[in-house]
Protein backbone atom coordinates (compact mmCIF):
# COMPACT_ATOMS: atom_id res chain seq x y z
CA UNK A 1 0.00 0.00 0.00
CA UNK A 2 1.16 3.32 -1.09
CA UNK A 3 0.15 5.52 1.96
CA UNK A 4 0.95 2.92 4.78
CA UNK A 5 1.63 5.11 8.08
CA UNK A 6 0.58 8.52 6.22
CA UNK A 7 -1.85 10.91 7.97
CA UNK A 8 -3.86 13.04 5.21
CA UNK A 9 -6.22 15.89 5.51
CA UNK A 10 -8.68 15.71 2.84
CA UNK A 11 -10.81 19.20 2.21
CA UNK A 12 -13.94 18.52 0.52
CA UNK A 13 -14.32 14.76 1.30
CA UNK A 14 -18.11 14.61 1.55
CA UNK A 15 -18.91 14.01 -2.66
CA UNK A 16 -17.23 13.69 -6.13
CA UNK A 17 -12.90 13.74 -6.27
CA UNK A 18 -12.56 14.24 -2.64
CA UNK A 19 -15.16 11.67 -1.47
CA UNK A 20 -13.10 9.21 -3.97
CA UNK A 21 -9.58 10.55 -3.07
CA UNK A 22 -10.71 9.67 0.63
CA UNK A 23 -11.69 6.57 -0.02
CA UNK A 24 -8.42 5.44 -1.88
CA UNK A 25 -6.07 7.16 0.40
CA UNK A 26 -8.20 4.82 3.49
CA UNK A 27 -7.31 1.58 1.16
CA UNK A 28 -3.76 2.91 0.52
CA UNK A 29 -3.26 2.62 4.35
CA UNK A 30 -3.48 6.19 5.33
CA UNK A 31 -5.31 7.46 8.26
CA UNK A 32 -7.62 9.88 6.67
CA UNK A 33 -8.79 13.48 8.30
CA UNK A 34 -12.20 14.13 5.89
CA UNK A 35 -12.84 17.66 6.16
CA UNK A 36 -16.03 19.47 4.65
CA UNK A 37 -18.68 21.84 5.39
CA UNK A 38 -21.32 19.65 5.25
CA UNK A 39 -21.12 16.81 7.91
CA UNK A 40 -24.46 15.21 6.67
CA UNK A 41 -22.33 14.71 3.42
CA UNK A 42 -19.02 13.89 5.34
CA UNK A 43 -19.92 11.89 7.97
CA UNK A 44 -21.30 9.00 5.98
CA UNK A 45 -18.36 9.00 3.44
CA UNK A 46 -16.16 8.66 6.60
CA UNK A 47 -18.48 5.78 8.23
CA UNK A 48 -18.39 4.22 4.80
CA UNK A 49 -14.72 4.00 5.30
CA UNK A 50 -14.41 2.59 8.75
CA UNK A 51 -17.38 0.34 8.02
CA UNK A 52 -14.81 -1.32 5.06
CA UNK A 53 -11.63 -1.56 7.60
CA UNK A 54 -10.03 2.07 6.83
CA UNK A 55 -8.93 4.58 9.59
CA UNK A 56 -10.67 8.35 8.79
CA UNK A 57 -12.68 10.56 10.87
CA UNK A 58 -14.33 13.44 9.60
CA UNK A 59 -14.44 17.13 10.59
CA UNK A 60 -16.28 19.97 9.69
CA UNK A 61 -14.17 22.53 8.21
CA UNK A 62 -15.51 25.98 6.15
CA UNK A 63 -11.51 26.13 4.67
CA UNK A 64 -12.21 30.05 3.45
CA UNK A 65 -12.77 30.36 7.62
CA UNK A 66 -8.93 30.62 9.12
CA UNK A 67 -9.82 29.49 12.84
CA UNK A 68 -11.67 26.86 11.39
CA UNK A 69 -8.68 25.79 9.38
CA UNK A 70 -6.73 26.19 12.69
CA UNK A 71 -8.66 23.89 14.07
CA UNK A 72 -8.82 20.98 11.55
CA UNK A 73 -5.33 21.20 11.75
CA UNK A 74 -5.15 21.64 15.67
CA UNK A 75 -7.05 18.76 15.88
CA UNK A 76 -4.92 16.02 13.53
CA UNK A 77 -1.85 17.12 15.22
CA UNK A 78 -3.60 16.62 18.97
CA UNK A 79 -4.95 13.28 17.43
CA UNK A 80 -2.63 11.67 15.34
CA UNK A 81 1.05 13.98 15.87
CA UNK A 82 1.33 15.17 12.46
CA UNK A 83 0.36 15.50 8.86
CA UNK A 84 2.31 13.74 6.23
CA UNK A 85 -0.17 15.21 2.83
CA UNK A 86 -2.61 17.82 2.73
CA UNK A 87 -5.38 17.83 -0.31
CA UNK A 88 -6.40 21.12 -0.94
CA UNK A 89 -9.57 19.55 -2.85
CA UNK A 90 -12.23 22.36 -1.72
CA UNK A 91 -13.78 24.23 -3.93
CA UNK A 92 -17.03 25.73 -5.61
CA UNK A 93 -17.91 25.67 -9.31
CA UNK A 94 -19.11 28.69 -10.80
CA UNK A 95 -20.23 30.16 -13.95
CA UNK A 96 -21.92 33.44 -15.21
CA UNK A 97 -21.62 36.02 -17.59
CA UNK A 98 -18.67 38.54 -16.69
CA UNK A 99 -21.54 41.33 -17.10
CA UNK A 100 -23.54 39.58 -14.18
CA UNK A 101 -21.10 38.82 -11.80
CA UNK A 102 -21.03 40.91 -8.93
CA UNK A 103 -17.57 41.13 -6.21
CA UNK A 104 -19.17 39.63 -3.94
CA UNK A 105 -19.44 36.75 -6.27
CA UNK A 106 -15.98 36.57 -7.44
CA UNK A 107 -15.40 37.16 -3.27
CA UNK A 108 -17.20 33.86 -2.55
CA UNK A 109 -15.07 32.28 -5.18
CA UNK A 110 -11.75 33.35 -4.47
CA UNK A 111 -12.59 32.98 -0.71
CA UNK A 112 -12.82 28.93 -1.10
CA UNK A 113 -10.81 27.76 -4.22
CA UNK A 114 -7.89 30.61 -3.66
CA UNK A 115 -7.78 31.46 0.03
CA UNK A 116 -9.00 28.30 1.48
CA UNK A 117 -5.87 26.53 -0.78
CA UNK A 118 -3.68 29.48 1.25
CA UNK A 119 -5.15 28.95 4.30
CA UNK A 120 -4.76 25.33 4.60
CA UNK A 121 -1.25 25.07 3.14
CA UNK A 122 -0.11 28.03 5.45
CA UNK A 123 -1.23 26.00 8.49
CA UNK A 124 0.24 22.55 7.29
CA UNK A 125 3.30 23.69 6.05
CA UNK A 126 5.27 24.50 9.93
CA UNK A 127 4.06 21.02 11.41
CA UNK A 128 5.18 19.89 7.79
CA UNK A 129 8.68 20.96 8.02
CA UNK A 130 9.03 20.42 12.13
CA UNK A 131 8.64 16.76 10.93
CA UNK A 132 10.85 16.70 8.15
CA UNK A 133 9.01 17.04 5.64
CA UNK A 134 5.41 16.34 3.81
CA UNK A 135 3.04 16.11 0.48
CA UNK A 136 0.79 18.86 -0.86
CA UNK A 137 -1.56 17.90 -3.63
CA UNK A 138 -3.86 21.30 -4.85
CA UNK A 139 -7.21 19.99 -7.02
CA UNK A 140 -7.06 22.74 -10.10
CA UNK A 141 -8.62 22.47 -13.34
CA UNK A 142 -8.58 22.31 -16.56
CA UNK A 143 -9.55 26.10 -16.24
CA UNK A 144 -6.02 26.38 -15.47
CA UNK A 145 -5.18 26.19 -19.22
CA UNK A 146 -7.75 27.46 -21.52
CA UNK A 147 -11.21 28.77 -20.71
CA UNK A 148 -14.36 28.51 -22.06
CA UNK A 149 -16.92 31.42 -21.18
CA UNK A 150 -18.96 32.81 -18.05
CA UNK A 151 -16.13 31.49 -16.03
CA UNK A 152 -13.77 33.92 -15.59
CA UNK A 153 -13.96 34.18 -11.44
CA UNK A 154 -13.36 30.11 -11.59
CA UNK A 155 -10.77 30.23 -14.03
CA UNK A 156 -8.66 33.40 -12.17
CA UNK A 157 -8.74 30.91 -9.17
CA UNK A 158 -7.52 27.62 -10.91
CA UNK A 159 -4.77 29.63 -12.52
CA UNK A 160 -3.76 30.99 -9.20
CA UNK A 161 -3.87 27.60 -7.22
CA UNK A 162 -1.29 26.10 -10.34
CA UNK A 163 0.79 29.09 -9.79
CA UNK A 164 0.59 28.98 -5.90
CA UNK A 165 1.99 25.36 -6.09
CA UNK A 166 4.38 26.26 -8.64
CA UNK A 167 5.87 28.92 -5.99
CA UNK A 168 5.24 26.91 -2.75
CA UNK A 169 7.13 23.98 -4.83
CA UNK A 170 9.81 26.07 -5.37
CA UNK A 171 10.38 27.42 -1.94
CA UNK A 172 9.71 24.26 -0.18
CA UNK A 173 11.57 21.90 -2.37
CA UNK A 174 14.96 21.92 -0.32
CA UNK A 175 13.11 21.44 2.91
CA UNK A 176 11.33 18.16 1.56
CA UNK A 177 8.13 19.49 1.06
CA UNK A 178 6.83 18.73 -2.40
CA UNK A 179 3.95 20.66 -3.53
CA UNK A 180 1.81 19.51 -6.96
CA UNK A 181 -1.18 19.86 -8.45
CA UNK A 182 -4.22 17.90 -10.35
CA UNK A 183 -5.97 19.25 -13.14
CA UNK A 184 -9.34 17.21 -13.68
CA UNK A 185 -11.27 17.84 -17.40
CA UNK A 186 -14.91 16.50 -17.15
CA UNK A 187 -15.84 14.38 -14.41
CA UNK A 188 -18.38 12.47 -13.33
CA UNK A 189 -19.42 14.49 -10.45
CA UNK A 190 -22.56 16.31 -9.08
CA UNK A 191 -20.71 19.33 -11.43
CA UNK A 192 -21.46 17.72 -14.25
CA UNK A 193 -24.84 16.06 -12.98
CA UNK A 194 -25.63 19.47 -12.90
CA UNK A 195 -24.98 20.38 -15.93
CA UNK A 196 -26.81 17.97 -17.65
CA UNK A 197 -29.89 19.05 -15.54
CA UNK A 198 -29.66 22.90 -16.81
CA UNK A 199 -29.41 21.70 -20.53
CA UNK A 200 -32.51 21.97 -22.70
CA UNK A 201 -31.37 18.58 -24.50
CA UNK A 202 -29.23 16.28 -22.09
CA UNK A 203 -28.40 13.85 -24.80
CA UNK A 204 -27.35 16.97 -27.09
CA UNK A 205 -25.21 17.99 -24.22
CA UNK A 206 -23.50 14.84 -23.96
CA UNK A 207 -22.87 14.47 -27.57
CA UNK A 208 -21.05 17.57 -27.47
CA UNK A 209 -19.03 16.84 -24.58
CA UNK A 210 -17.56 13.89 -26.03
CA UNK A 211 -17.08 14.56 -29.55
CA UNK A 212 -14.63 17.23 -28.08
CA UNK A 213 -12.57 14.57 -25.58
CA UNK A 214 -10.34 12.34 -27.46
CA UNK A 215 -10.83 9.40 -24.97
CA UNK A 216 -14.29 9.75 -26.13
CA UNK A 217 -16.00 10.13 -22.12
CA UNK A 218 -16.75 11.59 -19.23
CA UNK A 219 -13.40 10.53 -16.47
CA UNK A 220 -14.54 9.57 -12.88
CA UNK A 221 -13.68 10.89 -10.02
CA UNK A 222 -11.88 7.68 -9.20
CA UNK A 223 -9.39 8.30 -12.05
CA UNK A 224 -8.61 11.60 -10.43
CA UNK A 225 -8.01 10.03 -7.25
CA UNK A 226 -5.47 7.58 -8.67
CA UNK A 227 -3.36 10.51 -9.76
CA UNK A 228 -3.75 12.26 -6.22
CA UNK A 229 -2.12 9.24 -4.77
CA UNK A 230 0.70 8.59 -6.06
CA UNK A 231 1.72 12.53 -5.82
CA UNK A 232 1.09 11.61 -2.01
CA UNK A 233 2.77 8.87 -2.28
CA UNK A 234 7.10 8.14 -2.01
CA UNK A 235 6.53 7.25 -5.38
CA UNK A 236 6.75 10.50 -6.91
CA UNK A 237 9.49 11.11 -4.31
CA UNK A 238 11.26 13.37 -7.01
CA UNK A 239 8.05 15.05 -8.87
CA UNK A 240 6.97 18.84 -7.28
CA UNK A 241 5.92 21.80 -8.82
CA UNK A 242 4.04 19.91 -11.52
CA UNK A 243 0.69 20.48 -13.13
CA UNK A 244 -0.75 17.27 -13.64
CA UNK A 245 -3.61 17.00 -16.12
CA UNK A 246 -6.31 14.29 -16.14
CA UNK A 247 -9.07 15.18 -19.07
CA UNK A 248 -9.30 12.56 -21.47
CA UNK A 249 -6.93 14.68 -23.74
CA UNK A 250 -9.65 17.21 -23.76
CA UNK A 251 -6.70 20.15 -23.75
CA UNK A 252 -4.58 18.63 -26.08
CA UNK A 253 -7.05 19.10 -28.31
CA UNK A 254 -6.45 22.01 -31.03
CA UNK A 255 -9.99 22.76 -32.10
CA UNK A 256 -13.56 20.65 -31.86
CA UNK A 257 -13.35 17.18 -33.46
CA UNK A 258 -14.69 17.52 -36.96
CA UNK A 259 -18.07 16.13 -37.69
CA UNK A 260 -16.98 15.36 -41.62
CA UNK A 261 -14.51 12.81 -43.15
CA UNK A 262 -11.29 14.34 -45.00
CA UNK A 263 -8.49 13.29 -46.99
CA UNK A 264 -4.94 12.97 -45.83
CA UNK A 265 -2.80 16.17 -46.54
CA UNK A 266 0.66 15.16 -46.52
CA UNK A 267 1.74 18.77 -48.44
CA UNK A 268 4.77 18.82 -50.90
Amino acid sequence: MRLTNKVAIVTGSGAGIGRAITELFAREGATVVAASRFADEGQPVVDAVVAQGGRAVFRRCDISVEAEVQALVDFTLQTYGRIDVLVNNAGVNFSKAFEQTTAADWDRVMNVDLRGTFLCARLVVPPMLAQGGGSIVNIASVHSIASVATASAYDAAKWGVVGFTKALAVEFAARHIRVNAVSPGLIATKIWDDVLAAAENEQATLDYWKSNIPMGRVGTAAEVAQVAAFLASDDASYVTGSNYVVDGGMTSLLISLPSYSSRPLEGK
